[in-house]
C-alpha cells in the first residue's frame, strides 16, 4: 500500500525507517519529511519521497493522497491532529476510507487544552495532581490559589505551546508575576489564555505509550526522556535532548499499576465519553513513591522517545496500524526486542532560545553500530544542513543502557557541524 507520514521531525524519520522495512509499503511520503527522510531506502527497493506540503495544509494533503493513490496517513505531530485532519478525511467522501493513525479533533483536545485534560481524569479517577484553571478576568483568585500551595509553583498554558508553555517555580512572588505575564500579556500567545495551577508531584519522570482502535490496546516499550538544555536536568525546557528505554526504575508491580490505574481508565473513559480515538497515547507519567500519577497526555508519539521505543519494536509496523483502522488490535501480537535502546540528540548553538539555521552537516556517513535519525535537517545543493533546534538523533542499541549509551556517544563525537550541542550525560539519574 501506498503511505504518507505528516512531520519533519526525528519521530517522523523513525517512523519512516520503521515503514519503509515493512513488505506491505509499495511507496512512502513524507510531508514535509527532512534530510534523512529523503535518504531511505524501502524493503521493496525504491526510496523514500518528501513532499514541499506543511502537515497542516490540508487541501494540498488531500490532493497529494488522491494523486497518488494513498490509503494510509500516520501524523507524527500534535497540530493537524488539533485542527482536525482525522475529521477532515472522514468528512470528505473521496477521502473517507483513508486510514488515519491519529485520533479526531475532539478527543486530541487532551493534548490540545490541559484543563479538558484535567477534568477527564478527574471525571475517571485517573490519578494526577490537584489543580484549578484560570483566566486574565480571574487573576486574582489565581494568586490566592498559589498563596495556598506550597512550593515549588506548576504553572502551565491551557493550550499548544510546542513542548515550552510549563513553569515551575520556587518563589511566590514570581510564580504570581509569570502568572501575569501569562495570562495578561500573553507570554505565550493565545496558548496562555487560560493556565491551569497545578500542586507539584515530586518523583521521577516517565513516558507511558499506548495505540489504540478505540477498543483494543497495545502498551508499547516505556521510556524516559530528559527535556532541560543542561547537564543535570538544568535550564529552560526544550522538546527532548535524549531518552532511554527500557526504564530501569520499573518493574513487573509498577507496570501492573500503570496498566490498572491510567491506561485501562483511560481507553474506557474515550469510550464513555464517545471520544473516536485510533491511534497513539503518550502518558506523561511521574511515579512518587511507588505510585504511578498522569502529568500530561500527548495525543501522538513523544519525541525523542519514538526513536528509543521504535527501534525495540520488532512487529511490522504496517500490521498494527492495518489493526488500529479496522479495530483488530486485539489480533496483533507484540514482540520487543530485549535489548535496551538509547539516543542522544545533537542541538543548534543557542537552542531552546535563537539560534542560526543553515549550518551544514557533517560525519553521518561515519557513523557505524548506530542508528542516525534526523530532526531539523534539510537537503540544499546535495548537502545535508541544519534547518531547527533538534538537529540529529543518535540512537544506539546495548545489552543495558549503559553499554547503549556508551555507543551513542561515541558515535556523536563523528558528528560535525557549527555550534553543535549536546548533553553528556543522559541517564546520569538512572
Amino acid at each position: 500500500m501506498n503511505i504518507l507520514i505528516l512531520g519533519s521531525g526525528g519521530r517522523e524519520h523513525t517512523f519512516a525507517w520503521k515503514i519503509a522495512q515493512s513488505k506491505k509499503a509499495e511507496r512512502l511520503f513524507v510531508a514535509p519529511g527532512n534530510a534523512g527522510t529523503a535518504g531511505t531506502e524501502l524493503a521493496s527497493g525504491g526510496m523514500v519521497t518528501n513532499v514541499a506540503i506543511t502537515a497542516t495544509d490540508f487541501d494540498a494533503i488531500k490532493e497529494l493522497v488522491l494523486r497518488e493513490n494513498i490509503e494510509m496517513v500516520v501524523v507524527g505531530p500534535e497540530d493537524p491532529l488539533v485542527k482536525g485532519v482525522h475529521d477532515y478525511f472522514l468528512n470528505d467522501p473521496e477521502l473517507s476510507d483513508v486510514a488515519v493513525i491519529g485520533p479526531q479533533k475532539q478527543a486530541a483536545q487532551l493534548e490540545g487544552s490541559k484543563e479538558f485534560a484535567k477534568e477527564f481524569m478527574t471525571r475517571h479517577s485517573i490519578p494526577t495532581a490537584a489543580y484549578e484553571s484560570f483566566t486574565k478576568e480571574q487573576l486574582e483568585e489565581g494568586y490566592a490559589f498559589l498563596e495556598k500551595l506550597n512550593p515549588p509553583y506548576v504553572l502551565k498554558a491551557d493550550g499548544l505551546a510546542a513542548g515550552k508553555g510549563v513553569l515551575i517555580l520556587n518563589d511566590l512572588e514570581e510564580a504570581k508575576e509569570e502568572l501575569k505575564n501569562m495570562l495578561v500579556e500573553a507570554k505565550f500567545g493565545n496558548a496562555s489564555a487560560k493556565v491551569v495551577i497545578e500542586e507539584f508531584l515530586s518523583g521521577i519522570e516517565l513516558s507511558c505509550f499506548v495505540v489504540t482502535d478505540g477498543k483494543n490496546y497495545l502498551t508499547l516499550p516505556m521510556a524516559k526522556d530528559y527535556k532541560r538544555i543542561g547537564e543535570g536536568d538544568t535550564g529552560l525546557n526544550t522538546g527532548g535532548m535524549g531518552a532511554v528505554s527500557p526504564v530501569p526504575f520499573v518493574d513487573g508491580d509498577f507496570v501492573r499499576k500503570i496498566e490498572e490505574r491510567i491506561v485501562k481508565p483511560t481507553v474506557s473513559g474515550l469510550q464513555k465519553d464517545e471520544l473516536p480515538y485510533k491511534g497513539f497515547i503518550f502518558i506523561g507519567l511521574i511515579k512518587v513513591g511507588n505510585a504511578p500519577y498522569v502529568i500530561e497526555y500527548n495525543v501522538r508519539m513523544g519525541d525523542p522517545e519514538t526513536e528509543v521505543v521504535f527501534p525495540r519494536v520488532k512487529t511490522d509496523l504496517v500490521d498494527i496500524f492495518k489493526a488500529v483502522k479496522s479495530g483488530t488490535l486485539d489480533s496483533i501480537e507484540l514482540d520487543i526486542d530485549e535489548r535496551a535502546a538509547t539516543t542522544v540528540m545533537a542541538v543548534s548553538g543557542g537552542y531552546p532560545e535563537a539560534y542560526e539555521k543553515g549550518k551544514e552537516v557533517t560525519g553521518t556517513d561515519t557513523i557505524k553500530d548506530s542508528l542516525v535519525f534526523h530532526a531539523g535537517t534539510v537537503l540544499k545543493d546535495g548537502s545535508t544542513v541544519t534547518n531547527g533546534g533538534r538537529v540529529i538523533a543518535v540512537t544506539s542499541y546495548g545489552k543495558d543502557f549503559k553499554e547503549a549509551l556508551q555507543r551513542s556517544y561515541q558515535n556523536m563525537g563523528k558528528l560535525r557541524f557549527d555550534k553543535m550541542y549536546y548533553r553528556k550525560d543522559i541517564g546520569f539519574d538512572l
